[in-house]
């Protein structure tokens, strides 16, 4: 049985990169080269170096800025993608909409809630599937489950393909409410045109969790 990561990489933030995106966050009309050079004390070529990683991995981008005087000067913001680098905690949130609509739909309803919203989320991603034989499809839906948190590794070499996460993107939820997990199986059954059961789920003891393609 051979296992493998999922080929994405993961993009790292440098301490400086991260003091940089802090002072833009603070400055959401944007800094210059020089303002920030200043601020952190280090030349104008190590922030230049540091904005050429930022700018292309997606975290700012370049704005000018016209001044009333001499040439316009560019200016560098943070993006969305930026600002969603720093931690969000919506925990709470969603323990607290969970619980009510398990409250008020019971369980069984709140079951095929679950795999209701997981089969949406397929219907809007079901063109990036179409034509592709069953291996084609696990790469894509690797990609997509890295995108949304999961550390995987893929197993396509058997009889019965599998797909493990070392980590649950909502671990503490799922260990209140086991539903969450009918959402995971009924995305990824739409997506692969397969029966997809769970062999293992960490919200539930197991050391990680575990996808079996029937």
């Amino acid at each position: 049985m051979t296992l493998r990561m999922n080929p994405l990489i993961l993009q790292k933030i440098s301490s400086r990169q991260h003091q940089i995106l802090e002072h833009l966050l603070e400055n959401r009309n944007g800094l210059s080269v020089d303002e920030l050079a200043k601020v952190l004390d280090i030349s104008r070529t190590g922030v230049q170096q540091h904005f050429v990683v930022l700018e292309r991995d997606g975290y700012i981008k370049k704005s000018t800025l016209n001044k009333t005087a001499g040439r316009p000067v560019t200016i560098y913001v943070i993006t969305d993608k930026g600002n969603n680098y720093f931690p969000k905690q919506y925990a709470w949130f969603s323990e607290l909409v969970l619980s009510d609509l398990q409250q008020e739909m019971g369980s069984e309803r709140f079951k095929a809630y679950m795999q209701k919203l997981g089969g949406k989320l397929a219907d809007k991603l079901r063109g990036q599937f179409d034509g592709k034989n069953l291996n084609e499809r696990i790469d894509e839906l690797a990609i997509i489950m890295t995108d949304l948190g999961f550390q995987l590794k893929l197993n396509v070499e058997s009889e019965s393909p599998n797909i493990q996460a070392c980590n649950c993107i909502y671990h503490d939820l799922a260990q209140k409410h086991h539903e969450l997990c009918e959402f995971d199986l009924a995305l990824m059954s739409s997506l692969l045109d397969k029966e997809v059961e769970q062999a293992s789920c960490m919200a539930k003891g197991d050391c990680n969790c575990s996808f079996r393609i029937k």
